[in-house]
């Protein structure tokens, strides 16, 4: 349970409302179950309070679509007021399973698609809300974040686009660059990160994991998962290792230089379980073949922990490798839509994040500092306080 006498006696700087899209309505409804229950019994005293009467609702959620013509051409919809309200728009732009029809041909919903029905609903609002927040867990071409010679730079175009349209904050998890947000310096932008989660949901399914020295070891895929492998390393008192890719940069191949090997940093993993920590899975190709290396290294058990796990290019190498045993499990976020054939796979565990958001949309709604809410150290350190003293899970 949340602490909800966190926020007694703090005003909410305005009633909140959330306008989910279609992309992220199942992820948002667990995050709307979460904030009711936290404010059913938080600020009880001043419910007769003028500003505290829509403090406690039964949904959070407000009605809102993105309705289509014939021609795939759209528009966005509120079915209700947004006047004065702190209002949140989730929008989950990896969600490819949602099609529209155009000229009667079925079309899958692509993240540009997704990113212009948030700019709708954002339009929809007509200015009237008190302040717009966008809750978009995997950053909008977050990988297109700088330029290599003529190209175009995406992510900040579309942050001072949101700007322009009166965003006041962007609330992402784990973006592939955070410095980004250099884009729209005077903006709110918030990067969260999942490590409590991942922990929690590694320990919970892998019971004979022990996290020590002498048995576990953290492993960045890349330089680009150096930061997030070294606070995991960090926190839990073990060693780090490395991966750097050697690329042919004289070839270009779908749009990037292609990985001629992986070069191994670190000290011997004989015998040892591994967790690679990465932000993301795309076709996992790079991901698969840094798991073998470890196999093949001595590794006993590898463990892969990826923010958003997009499987681009579906399951069978994945099923391969977790039957030749160079993978034990996979564990990602529920922030972006994972097909349920993945959710049915004997080697995937799922790390929830609707609490954790729901309690960052609670904390900014209060207009109070994050930190504590952004820093799992502690959280991470008493969750292996009670698995040494076998109170995990009780």
């Amino acid at each position: 349970m949340s602490d909800t006498n966190q926020f007694d006696n703090i005003l909410p700087i305005a009633p909140l409302k959330i306008a989910a899209l279609e992309s992220s309505m199942y992820f948002a409804k667990k995050v709307d179950n979460y904030l009711v229950d936290f404010r059913k019994t938080a600020n009880m005293q001043h419910r007769d309070n003028v500003y505290f009467q829509e403090y406690a609702q039964d949904s959070y959620l407000i009605d809102c679509s993105c309705p289509r013509f014939g021609t795939g051409e759209a528009k966005g919809r509120l079915g209700e007021s947004v006047r004065g309200s702190d209002l949140f728009v989730i929008v989950d732009v990896c969600n490819y399973s949602i099609t529209y029809n155009v000229c009667g041909h079925e079309n899958h919903m692509s993240p540009d698609d997704h990113y212009q029905d948030l700019k709708r609903i954002i339009s929809a609002a007509t200015g009237k809300a008190h302040r717009i927040n966008v809750v978009i867990p995997f950053l909008y071409e977050g990988r297109q974040h700088r330029r290599t010679s003529r190209e175009s730079l995406d992510c900040a175009l579309a942050l001072q686009e949101l700007q322009n349209m009166g965003v006041t904050n962007i609330i992402t998890f784990d973006a592939h660059d955070p410095r980004v947000q250099n884009a729209t310096p005077l903006n709110g932008f918030d990067n969260f990160q999942p490590p409590y989660q991942f922990m929690k949901a590694l320990l919970r399914t892998e019971p004979d994991l022990q996290v020590d020295n002498d048995h576990l070891m953290i492993i960045a895929p890349d330089e680009g998962a150096m930061e997030r492998a070294v606070y995991f390393s960090n926190v839990l008192g073990i060693d780090l290792g490395m991966f750097y890719k050697r690329r042919d940069y004289s070839t270009i191949i779908n749009g990037k230089n292609p990985i001629v090997a992986h070069e191994f940093l670190g000290t011997s993993l004989t015998g040892k379980d591994v967790i690679i920590i990465d932000d993301m899975i795309s076709s996992g190709g790079s991901m698969l073949d840094v798991a073998k290396q470890m196999k093949e290294r001595g590794a006993r058990n590898v463990y892969v922990c990826c923010t958003f796990g997009l499987f681009t290019d579906g399951f069978k190498k994945f099923d391969e490798y977790y039957e030749k045993g160079y993978i034990k499990r996979i564990v990602t976020t529920n922030l972006n839509y994972r097909s349920p054939e993945l959710l049915e796979k004997p080697y995937y565990t799922e790390a929830d994040m609707t609490k954790f958001l729901a309690t960052i949309i609670d904390t900014m709604n209060h207009d109070t500092p994050i930190g504590k809410i952004n820093n799992p150290t502690e959280k991470i350190r008493k969750l292996l306080e009670k698995r040494q003293n076998g109170e995990f899970g009780k």
